[in-house]
């Protein structure tokens, strides 16, 4: 039951609280709404029962704890659609969307005029499409936006419920709830916030996965300011320090772009020393590609393609050199890898299709599709691991 209180004279408050304390008598399950909800710890102190509290022309809210207590069943003769969605991946991993659009206006970027602002998706309505997911087979969750650090921010990072419980609509308390579901939880497209800083000790404590996706793009100050991207290159060394301090197993995946307009050979020399210094575990570069309607195709500079493919095939020349080193490392090691199929998993460090794969052989008939299973690795190349399954 909804009810909507008064709270501009006593009399009002007095007839609020009144109408909640019947609605809970014959209810039980009560939503305060309207403009006495502003004063949540007085109605929570008379009324410590109710479900939730809101404020006033808060709507969404108010239907957030209504799902979260009263969910629609599922009825699988009148719906067309399975309680967990139509899933186009395999079973035991899926992707889970947070919001839609975005805030930043990237120069060589047309989404925000294609997808809008960032629009989050209600945190108790993500919650529980994940906890739907879990319970149906899915083994790793990938959390997509196309920014998913600043989810929350367009509603003030409101409170929202899942199961009965608050929850802000925010990536780091996201995250704490997704790490109770017990499978992995993969972060994708993440804005390097101050934040983000959060989220590491949660990946330290094993609660999502030591994975970060952080599309950096370059590295030099001015090429940066004309992609119109936060962040700089000192701070990013300092803050990767940071991380791998805290957890020392983070893998820390990027994006970047060689040849953007004006992009001298000086500045494609200042990202390559990044690079090297960066240590980054997992790299894509794209050669700038001008997408019809993005405010860097009238930027004076634009180089010829040859350059632009010459410098992507340096930078990608690097990167192979600073993998395979750092896949060396795991010469020896027995990592726990999740089965795609008949001898290719991947390991924590491995997203779906754009990383790479851990090849195994051995006893491939006890390890499905779907299933976890250590693999003691014997080999490495530029990308990929190789072993034997235990």
């Amino acid at each position: 039951m909804v009810v909507n209180t008064c709270g501009f004279i006593d009399a009002a408050v007095e007839e609020s609280l009144g109408a909640i304390g019947e609605a809970l008598a014959k209810n039980g399950k009560v939503v305060v709404t309207g403009c006495l909800g502003a004063k949540q710890d007085f109605i929570k102190g008379i009324h410590p029962s109710v479900l939730a509290v809101t404020g006033p022309h808060d709507t969404p809210a108010v239907m957030d704890a209504v799902h979260a207590h009263l969910p629609k069943p599922h009825d699988p003769y009148t719906d067309l659609v399975p309680s967990i969605g139509v899933k186009l991946t395999p079973k035991h991993y899926a992707y889970l969307k947070i919001s839609e659009g975005c805030n930043h206006r990237c120069s060589f970027c047309i989404i925000p005029s294609m997808r809008g602002d960032l629009v989050s998706r209600p945190v108790g309505e993500v919650m529980s499409e994940a906890e739907n997911l879990a319970k149906s087979g899915v083994k790793e969750l990938l959390v997509i936006s196309q920014d998913t650090s600043a989810y929350g921010v367009d509603v003030k990072y409101r409170t929202g419920f899942w199961n009965g419980r608050p929850l802000k609509t925010k990536m780091t308390d996201l995250c704490k709830a997704l790490g109770e579901l017990g499978i992995w939880v993969r972060l994708h497209y993440v804005y390097p916030y101050p934040h983000v800083d959060e989220v590491i000790p949660l990946m330290a404590e094993g609660k999502i996965l030591p994975y970060l996706d952080v599309p950096f793009q370059h590295a030099s100050p001015r090429i940066l300011k004309l992609m119109k991207r936060p962040a700089s290159a000192e701070k990013v060394l300092e803050r990767l320090r940071a991380w791998r301090a805290i957890c020392p197993d983070i893998t820390v995946r990027s994006t970047f772009i060689a040849g953007f307009p004006g992009e001298t050979e000086a500045e494609f020399s200042e990202l390559l020393s990044f690079l090297e210094e960066a240590q980054l575990d997992r790299v894509g570069c794209f050669a700038y590609s001008p997408v019809e309607g993005a405010a860097a195709n009238d930027l004076p500079g634009a180089l010829p393609e040859a350059v632009k493919e010459e410098r992507r095939g340096r930078f990608m020349e690097l990167q192979a050199k600073i993998s395979a080193e750092k896949l060396k490392s795991k010469i020896g090691k027995t990592l726990k890898i999740i089965v795609d199929e008949a001898g290719l998993g991947r390991s924590t460090a491995d997203a779906p299709e754009i990383d790479g794969v851990v090849h195994f052989e051995g006893g491939e008939s006890s390890a499905k599709p779907g299933e976890f299973a250590n693999v003691l690795i014997d080999r490495a190349d530029a990308h990929d691991l190789f072993g034997r399954l235990q």
